[in-house]
């Protein structure tokens, strides 16, 4: 059957050549973008999965590179450490030469002035050792939380160690100042390497806090060991004789039931005052090297001293290795995670060349198809004439 009204033929070469101009479209937009996925309609699902990869290898390669500024930061903190053990090192250099008697009062003086400066630019070094505007090493320590992960808590943390000494606080010292006084100090504000500094007849004696433990009334920290003087001594709620003093007498320490720390003495001997401060430097920065006495009590201190700064460094490196190892696995599962991204959502360009090839030659056939079947209505006016 002819008909001019309708010409079946034409239509449905008409709607041959629109859905393959829509195939030619599409595989020309994916050649073009590199995409396989280019919106929803082409892989609802695909598309959803490639979006969480997405957040999750951005996320990743950002861990990275949080995790470089956070080598940074370490090693920055640990240069400066390293220059601060090799000034310890020579102010315990010093202090073996000053006791020796082979030495004047003025030899000792002239030491003691190197020692001094030492301690001045350790502080100096707790002062201006910065990263990003943050004072790594100063009077209150950064605990770093560096996010090396693509989720939330994917977390190394580190605690930086103090240098430059800190005053803590000033105890009172109640008590008529010979024999005995009690000194009260909120415990709570200790950490390890803290220093109890009091005076006994004129001689100023340092503790350090070696360890604390947690009382059984709920968790207030407790002194649970300090070293004072070079001298280990382990504080519970008895009294424990520590023998020093310059008049010879026994000093004796105790924390009571209110974190009160008591001092007495076997003697009648004068104490003068109480203070607690904090850092690795609290100790030696109050030495003194100038008497015979001073330099041996001074290399007890300073052996402590680099007890603590050999731990805060070996804490460092740990902390660098770890984070070192992490961003190596970040970046292969960034990787790995990309590769599989790439084959939800890439194009495959072989496919896509083959398939714009197809739809090309079709659509030059179907052309000449319409042509041909929009030609069947002049057949029908050659009848009529």
């Amino acid at each position: 059957m002819t008909s001019i009204n309708t010409n079946i033929s034409a239509t449905i070469t008409s709607n041959a050549l629109t859905k393959n101009d829509r195939a030619m479209g599409q595989a020309m937009e994916r050649l073009s973008t590199g995409q396989r996925i280019n919106s929803s309609s082409d892989d609802a699902a695909g598309l959803a999965i490639a979006s969480k990869m997405t957040s999750q290898i951005r996320g990743l390669d950002q861990a990275v590179r949080n995790g470089n500024d956070a080598i940074s930061m370490l090693q920055t903190a640990d240069g400066a450490l390293v220059e601060v053990s090799n000034m310890l090192q020579r102010m315990r250099e010093l202090s073996v030469q000053s006791a020796t008697g082979t030495n004047t009062s003025t030899d000792r003086d002239a030491m003691q002035v190197e020692f001094s400066a030492l301690a001045a630019q350790i502080e100096d070094i707790g002062t201006d050792t910065t990263w990003n505007g943050q004072a790594l090493l100063g009077t209150t320590p950064i605990a770093a939380s560096f996010q090396v992960g693509a989720n939330a808590s994917q977390t190394i943390d580190h605690t930086f160690a103090q240098i430059k000494s800190s005053a803590v606080e000033t105890a009172t010292i109640a008590g008529s100042g010979t024999g005995s006084a009690t000194a009260i100090f909120a415990a709570t504000t200790y950490a390890l390497g803290d220093s109890i500094n009091f005076s006994v007849d004129g001689g100023t004696f340092s503790a350090k806090v070696t360890s604390l433990s947690l009382d059984t009334n709920g968790g207030t920290p407790r002194i649970q060991g300090i070293t004072m003087d070079g001298s280990s001594a382990e504080i519970t709620t008895s009294n424990v004789a520590i023998a020093t003093g310059s008049s010879g007498a026994a000093i004796n320490l105790q924390v009571g039931t209110d974190n009160v720390l008591t001092f007495s003495s076997s003697a009648n001997v004068a104490i003068t005052g109480a203070t607690s401060t904090r850092g690795i430097l609290a100790g030696p920065q109050s030495m003194n090297i100038a008497t015979q006495a001073g330099s041996s009590n001074a290399i007890k201190t300073l052996d402590y001293a680099l007890v603590q700064l050999n731990s805060s460094r070996a804490t460092v490196g740990a902390t660098v290795n770890r984070i070192e190892y992490t961003v190596d696995n970040l970046a292969n599962v960034s990787q790995n995670a990309a590769a599989s991204r790439s084959r939800i959502q890439d194009a495959d360009y072989a496919t896509e060349s083959t398939e714009l090839a197809r739809t090309q030659i079709i659509q030059q056939a179907g052309t000449a198809m319409l042509a041909q079947a929009n030609q069947q209505a002049e057949s029908v006016l050659a009848l009529l004439k």
